[in-house]
């Protein structure tokens, strides 16, 4: 199994912890809770800023001295509706109250203390389509950099229909060069419907290097690191992922791979 794809280890409490340390590189963390009615997870934020995504169910949460309530609406993610989602700074701590079965994901970066915690979502998240023909995705952006929510993650939900590509055409954001390119470290949690099916992730360099193509099942993270990072979704399987990137800036700036690059001036 290709080491930059992370399966879950349980099927309930904590399922998937990607660390820095784990992951081989410097900024991004992305830890799933997987918990039943009742089921509590606590966690200090220590020294980086978090976004919890409530991706499915409710849950009653606590953050950085305040109490914020039950968030969370949707049963399944693929109702597509806008996700409930909280900012938690560094040097906090956060609980979260399972009120039914949910769904939570942590996505982490280092911190600054640079923003106050605070609700993300569902008000201000818009269903946006992207892309042409088989193409075609809905993104839901939770925060990204229009979005001066968090001092370096940047977070979205990528829905791919049924026998479609998304992060396509193929780029890679894998160097420190501002305006042309950022570096930009990056995980893809991936839920199928239905669950049984799989979809296709490649994560490639132009050099060949690194070349690694991926069946990803519902529930497993894909860790790209550099290079290009395509997925596709099989006839008959639909495909969500949620990203998390971080880096030295925050901002998205790609550079697409050679062989697809007429693509994007054909669509411009």
């Amino acid at each position: 199994m290709s080491p930059l794809l992370r399966k879950p280890f349980g099927n309930h409490g904590k399922v998937h912890e990607i660390t820095p340390a784990s992951a081989g590189w410097r900024y991004v963390g992305f830890s799933l809770y997987r918990l039943r009615a009742g089921d509590v997870a606590a966690e200090a934020t220590g020294d980086r800023e978090v976004i919890l995504v409530m991706v499915e169910g409710k849950a009653a949460l606590a953050a950085a001295g305040q109490d914020w309530g039950v968030l969370g609406g949707r049963t399944s993610v693929f109702e597509k509706t806008p996700p409930h989602c909280l900012y938690v700074p560094n040097v906090a701590d956060w609980r979260a109250v399972a009120e039914t079965d949910c769904v939570i994901a942590v996505c982490s970066a280092p911190g600054r203390s640079g923003h106050p915690a605070r609700r993300i979502g569902p008000d201000g998240i818009t269903l946006t389509e992207r892309g042409r023909g088989t193409n075609t995705r809905y993104i839901n952006n939770i925060a990204m950099e229009a979005e001066d929510y968090a001092d370096r993650l940047l977070v979205t939900e990528v829905f791919t229909p049924a026998g479609h590509w998304s992060s396509y055409p193929s780029h890679r954001h894998d160097e420190d060069d501002f305006p042309r390119i950022t570096y930009l470290e990056e995980t893809y949690y991936h839920r199928l419907n239905p669950a049984s099916g799989f979809g296709i992730q490649r994560v490639y360099t132009d050099d060949g290097r690194l070349d690694e193509t991926m069946a990803v099942a519902d529930g497993d993270v894909v860790l790209v690191p550099r290079g290009h990072h395509p997925c596709g979704a099989p006839y008959g399987f639909e495909m969500y992922y949620l990203n998390v990137m971080a880096g030295p800036l925050r901002k998205w700036r790609f550079v697409p791979a050679p062989e697809v690059e007429w693509i994007l001036k054909r669509d411009a």
